[in-house]
């Protein structure tokens, strides 16, 4: 289970471990895809503007939660770097009775706030009750979401990004299948999507269980399990600025969403369509996020900041060549690949894939702005300085994302394109602070070393 990357080729590191947990994130999504795609062909626009408006509101709880699990990536890769097991097993401890305790809270007042939820969305009237019911059963599988993402984060910080790869590759084909079964054979609509969710979620957490057992690969005392203050410090103090952040985002992108919402079922339906291609597009820019901070913290902890270094060059490149070759290709089959959610020949279908060809021409140029901020901003969680990830987004939403949407929704509201730009004009904000920050932290570097 645990590979130490802190020798050997830069590159071939970052490619071996970053391959796999893109393919992980790769079927993460699919969860999200697979139910647009199928509530699609057997569901009306209103079932697939609740499945959209509500696996947007589980998308930002799971980035929040994964981001929060950086933490322990971070923590348990400075361990194994410097050679400390017993430490790496402390974390993972302390992990485990750390975030079972928040989940179970969580999904608690979740559940109570259904409702409020779904207004807050500006839901429209159409889809309350499909979304309501989407929300209330995805929900209750808060602490599967939960012990998958924390399992994880324990693999890929001691250096195996495969495992999870493997876990969630079971779990996706069951969603697909339950899937089927649930909407297209039950006919029960979104609810149906969020029971294939949820079950397929218990499902890659059983495995994963399983999986630990049987190799006894973490050496495990029960006093690993007692609350350590340094130790959990140590996780929330990079993972809670992760979490925060990722959540804002979320937050932007869902006050897109309400914008969207306002302007009808149509625009929210092609926006909701859109949001989940985008999400399938940024896989690279995220696993590049990932990997940097899971490399960039071993070879930290072991005392090698230039591999970290070398680490973040070649994320940036692969990202940011990714973001432009997709941009390139979005140009010229927007429509299409919108089609493949929607019926062109139910009604409003063709306007749905008309307004969401407008959106995506716009949107794609965040991947390759998204790219390199995402580089930078594992960089910055290995070198534990995750805080200034948090700086940069929050300045980039407070001061052209939302805004910038708000404006051009207002400004041009027969058209989704100028909406799309100015999502991407948000990451190109927070390129040019992650380029400041990153320069301010070499020189400090370099009259340290003096």
């Amino acid at each position: 289970m645990e590979k130490n990357l802190t020798t050997g080729s830069v590159f071939g590191n970052l490619a071996l471990f970053a391959l796999p947990y893109l393919l992980s994130y790769f079927l993460q999504t699919l969860y999200g895809m697979a139910d647009l795609f199928i509530i699609g062909q057997f569901g009306s626009v209103a079932d697939i503007t609740a499945v959209s408006v509500g696996s947007q509101v589980m998308h930002m709880l799971t980035v929040m939660i994964v981001g929060l699990a950086m933490g322990t990536t971070v923590s348990i890769g400075q361990a194994v770097g410097g050679g400390d097991r017993r430490l790496a097993a402390r974390v993972t401890g302390n992990t485990a009775v750390l975030f079972m305790g928040v989940s179970v809270v969580c999904m608690a007042l979740l559940q109570a706030l259904v409702r409020p939820i779904v207004a807050v969305m500006s839901t429209p009237a159409e889809a309350v009750e499909g979304t309501a019911a989407y929300l209330s059963i995805c929900f209750a599988g808060v602490p599967f979401i939960t012990a998958y993402n924390i399992i994880s984060s324990v693999f890929r910080g001691m250096g195996d990004s495969r495992s999870p790869m493997y876990f969630i590759a079971v779990a996706c084909a069951a969603n697909i299948a339950l899937d089927y079964l649930f909407m297209g054979v039950l006919d029960i609509g979104p609810a149906g999507a969020a029971l294939g969710t949820t079950l397929s979620q218990a499902l890659s957490v059983a495995i994963a269980l399983t999986v630990i057992l049987r190799r006894r690969s973490i050496p495990l005392k029960k006093q690993d399990f007692r609350p350590a203050r340094p130790v959990m410090g140590r996780i929330l103090s990079i993972g809670v600025p992760i979490a925060l952040q990722d959540g804002l985002i979320q937050i932007a992108f869902i006050l897109i969403t309400i914008i969207a919402n306002r302007r009808g079922l149509t625009d929210a339906a092609a926006v909701g369509i859109v949001e989940k291609i985008i999400s399938f597009l940024f896989l690279v820019p995220s696993s590049m996020l990932s990997s940097v901070s899971a490399l960039g913290a071993q070879n930290i902890g072991a005392g090698k900041p230039d591999r970290a270094l070398r680490t973040l060059g070649y994320a940036i490149a692969i990202a940011a060549g990714f973001g432009l070759a997709a941009s390139f290709v979005i140009q010229f089959s927007a429509e299409p690949i919108v089609a493949l959610f929607t019926d062109r020949g139910a009604a409003d279908g063709a306007e749905v894939i008309r307004m969401g060809g407008q959106y995506l021409r716009g949107y794609i140029w965040d991947c390759v702005f998204a790219g390199i901020h995402f580089s930078f901003g594992g960089y910055f969680c290995a070198c534990g300085r995750s805080e200034l990830s948090f700086l940069h987004n929050i300045l980039a939403i407070a001061l052209m994302r939302v805004p910038g949407v708000y404006l051009t929704s207002t400004l041009f509201p027969d058209t989704l394109f100028p909406m799309g730009l100015a999502t991407a004009a948000g990451s190109l904000v927070s390129v040019l602070i992650c380029l400041a920050a990153f320069a301010v932290i070499r020189r400090r570097g370099r009259q340290a070393a003096v």
